[in-house]
């Protein structure tokens, strides 16, 4: 729209001492024709803006000029927050409402304070992601972002296995691990028997036990649930399409009218405090299996790097009542995946490392190290 477009280049002009047509046009995404006329058009409205003439012209604003539409709409205000997270804003379709925040922002900025964004930009960057992974961003995980910021109620299928699984979620936040995305979202009608979402704490009886994670990139449909009551599903319908943004939607309230069903948030839930005890839980789930290792002063210290940090600090913590050998060798007992990922893992603390049980697993290792002798013997 235009009015947005010239409140938006008012802004720009406020946040900087001049800008060129050319610079004008970049950032409008308009010609410079359009920048003239646009120009002209707020002076007309009483903005003074005054065009410089010649190579090194522009257009600038006359007489410390300032406007009062600074103000933050609450999507805004919500995205800035996470202005931190470029990357992560994109994904989820808040880039244009982040940046349109960091404008108005600067533009009531004291003049000696406006080179405070790019000089923060220039100091500080997070990059999500692992090395050597390019995780693309799901497909749906937009109007994933806009059910979680609008508290709507969707009905999700999702793949597990081989198999398609339908679900109804109330989706309360997503969360970014290693590069991967997953929502965090409550299943209604599993709420512990006799115990209202109301009546749990954050560590209370029963609680996060109806609150369970999906990765959305395991995601192929999200609807929104339309004109139903809280439990039940009188519709569905298509979520608004990405990047319409947080608080977006209708205000009507949970499960009412025709519009998007809304379900009534748990004020008491704790994003970080769920997602920290689910991961906790998830890394000790699948640790199933057990194996007697020795290890020398350096594989002590290596052991947290191979695996799991605590599973190495557990069994390191165990091995201490015994105390180490006259070689400063010490034995654990170190909870693992499986024998299969303990190879992988134990190879690589090399010769600071000996398995001891289970016999299976000692007798592979003497195996590999019996070829690896062949190997680099007969080459000596």
């Amino acid at each position: 729209m235009r009015a947005a477009r010239l409140i938006k280049m008012v802004l720009l002009l406020q946040s900087r001492p001049s800008m060129t047509a050319a610079e004008l046009a970049r950032e409008l995404e308009v010609s410079e024709r359009t920048v003239t006329r646009d120009a002209q058009a707020l002076s007309e409205a009483g903005v003074p803006v005054y065009a410089d003439r010649g190579r090194a012209g522009g257009y600038r604003l006359v007489g410390g000029y300032r406007t009062r539409l600074t103000g933050l709409a609450r999507g805004e205000a919500e995205a800035l927050f996470l202005s931190g997270v470029p990357g992560a804003l994109r994904e989820m379709g808040l880039e244009d409402a982040a940046s349109a925040a960091r404008l108005k922002v600067s533009a009531a900025l004291l003049p000696s304070l406006r080179d405070a964004p790019r000089t923060a930009a220039q100091r500080f960057h997070l990059d999500a992601p692992g090395w050597f992974r390019e995780a693309p961003a799901p497909g749906l995980l937009p109007a994933v972002a806009d059910a979680v910021w609008d508290d709507r109620r969707v009905v999700a299928r999702y793949r597990r296995g081989d198999t398609e699984v339908e679900r109804e979620l109330e989706p309360y936040g997503l969360v970014l691990k290693a590069g991967v995305w997953y929502l965090c979202a409550r299943v209604p009608g599993q709420e512990p028997p006799g115990q209202e979402p109301s009546e749990r704490g954050p560590s209370g009886a029963g609680a996060h036990r109806a609150y369970r994670v999906y990765r959305i990139d395991r995601f192929t449909a999200v609807e929104a649930v339309t004109g139903a009551g809280v439990g039940t599903t009188a519709g569905t319908g298509p979520i608004s399409g990405p990047g319409t943004g947080p608080g977006t939607g209708s205000d009507s309230g949970p499960g009412t009218g025709s519009g998007p069903a809304r379900f009534a948030r748990d004020p008491e839930f704790d994003l970080p405090a769920f997602w920290a005890e689910r991961a906790e839980q998830f890394a000790r789930s699948i640790l199933r299996a057990e194996v007697v290792v020795r290890l020398s002063p350096e594989g002590v210290r290596a052991l947290p790097h191979v695996v799991d940090a605590a599973a190495a600090r557990e069994a390191l913590a165990g091995a201490d009542g015994a105390g180490a050998d006259d070689g400063g060798w010490v034995t654990v007992t170190l909870a693992v995946e499986s024998e299969e990922v303990a190879r992988t893992q134990l190879t690589a603390l090399g010769a600071e490392a000996e398995v001891l049980a289970p016999a299976s697993l000692r007798e592979w290792f003497a195996a590999r190290a019996a070829r690896l002798a062949l190997l680099y013997g007969s080459g000596a």
